[in-house]
């Protein structure tokens, strides 16, 4: 079963699927905006939480957009490569693109946490797992102030959600890489989630700044 994995095309998709998913956006993105080395900065991430923590609310959308655009290219350029086993490279290419964001060769395999890019892949597995999860994700970052909070309880119910959304029975490829996704996010979040059950995990402000009041 294993040997079926390792057919050249599936190869070839994670390899490429890994190589976008290392692209450090928002390293880049930081240097050309000028907020520095984003590595120095907060909790040292180089995702979308650790940007805003810069007070450049831009620049972490920027990252944002980017680093879910990439989790679904790797997913959706499987249809270019394969004729055959459509859905199992979508699968390995969905964990693996993750994997390249959260391990770069380029940055000593020290990435981000997948969050969004993980979400660009549910996009791309079925639209309607990923529109449910940044929900989820929204509504409990909007309440908590807490972004890891929202990003936990989003892949929380995506295994949940998957296999009814897409009609794919529990035992296919993209249930499984979903699975295997929410198990990536959660030992990424090792740490967060730690500090979540002491209370002492950071907040971030989302909410807009209140109008000034016009003096008449």
């Amino acid at each position: 079963m294993i040997a079926s994995f390792l057919t050249p095309p599936l190869l070839l998709c994670a390899g490429l699927a890994y190589l976008v998913g290392s692209i450090p956006f928002g390293l880049l993105i930081s240097h050309l905006g000028g907020a520095g080395d984003i590595r120095k900065i907060g909790s040292g991430n180089i995702g979308a939480t650790n940007v805003l923590r810069t007070g450049r609310k831009g620049l972490a959308a920027a990252t944002l957009l980017l680093d879910a655009f990439k989790g679904a290219l790797a997913v959706l350029m499987v249809r270019l490569l394969l004729d055959a086993d459509l859905q199992t490279g979508m699968a390995i290419a969905g964990i693996s693109v993750v994997i390249g964001h959260c391990f770069p060769v380029w940055l000593g395999f020290r990435g981000g946490k997948g969050v969004a890019t993980g979400l660009g892949v549910l996009f791309a597995l079925c639209w309607p797992v990923g529109i449910a999860c940044c929900i989820v994700w929204l509504a409990v970052a909007k309440l908590s102030h807490i972004s890891s909070a929202g990003a936990l309880a989003a892949f929380a119910v995506a295994p949940f959600l998957m296999p009814p959304l897409s009609e794919q029975p529990v035992h296919s490829p993209l249930p499984i890489a979903t699975l295997l996704l929410t198990l990536i996010i959660l030992l990424r979040h090792t740490s967060n989630i730690k500090r979540l059950l002491l209370g002492r995990e950071s907040r971030i402000n989302i909410d807009p700044p209140p109008q000034k009041k016009r003096e008449i």
